[in-house]
This record gives C-alpha cells, structure tokens and sequence, in this order.
C-alpha cells in the first residue's frame, strides 16, 4: 500500500429507513461489522429510495467502501479538529432577544 493510493472494495449492505413525525434517518450497515475510518468513502449502489411518510423500510444492497491512504487518514482527522472549533463559536446564554 502506497501513502496516497485508495484501496476499494465491495460489500453487503443493509439500509434502515425511516419516516415518520418521530424520526426522519436512514442507518447503512455494511455486512460483517467492517469499521469506517476517517477519510473512508462508502458508496451505496441501487436505484434512489423512496419511503412514503409514516413508513420505516430496510432494504439490502451492494456497497463499493473506498479505503483511505495514511496520509488522507491523517489530513482527514486533522481537518476535523479544526473545523470542530466552528462549533466553539456557538453562545448558549440565557439573554432573551428583544
């Protein structure tokens, strides 16, 4: 495996699906308990999924999972440390707005 070179390979899915006025998600779950890192790409292939209001619906798939080279992998987390400071930003005070 080279430094900046993808590795790819496809697996059963399982989709969870559903929505309703409680929830609105969808959950993939990739066959054997394979663990996504960050920088890590799945790819979920099938037509588009439509799930009418009020209805939950699983479906199984095939899915392409594109793994991350070190590098990626390293960028990917240190990105994401600062791109989490963007919620630092956000104030919870007990001010009322006028």
């Amino acid at each position: 495996m080279t430094l900046f070179r993808r590795t790819r390979f496809d697996t059963p899915c399982r989709i969870d699906i559903e929505h309703s006025d409680a929830f609105l998600r969808a959950h993939v779950e990739l066959a054997g308990g394979i663990a996504i890192n960050p920088g890590d790409r799945v790819r979920v292939h099938g037509d588009p999924i439509e799930v009418a209001f009020g209805d939950s619906r699983v479906f199984e798939r095939t899915a392409t999972v594109e793994r991350a080279g070190p590098i990626e992998r390293l960028w990917t987390r240190l990105c994401g440390h600062f791109e989490m400071t963007e919620l630092y930003e956000v104030s919870f005070s007990d001010r009322r707005l006028s």
